[in-house]
């Protein structure tokens, strides 16, 4: 099993890992959908902010796994999983 701590990429004088980097892109995606919608920019059924809260949510959730942290493997994999439905349903709503 490969694990956050395995593997390296050395960014100018940092060095980040796999997880790091997948959780900071993970976040990141998650912060601007919250931003958004939270100025009205993005409505909240608008399937742009369910997909990123859904890749965000599922790439903080790989993150965690490969750092082995459950309480935030349960966090993140709860939010993906919800907004995955609420994509979906949206859209047989629609």
């Amino acid at each position: 099993m490969l694990t956050g701590r395995g593997r390296a990429l050395t960014v100018g004088l940092m060095v980040i890992t796999t997880a790091e980097l997948l959780g900071s892109i993970g976040v990141f995606l998650l912060l601007v959908a919250f931003f958004l919608n939270l100025f009205g920019f993005l409505p909240h059924r608008a399937r742009s902010y369910q997909s990123m809260n859904a890749v965000g949510a599922g790439l903080s959730c790989y993150s965690s796994y490969l750092i082995e942290f459950p309480p935030f493997i349960v966090l993140e994999g709860t939010w993906c999983i919800v907004a995955v439905v609420a994509l979906f349903w949206g859209r047989s709503k629609s």
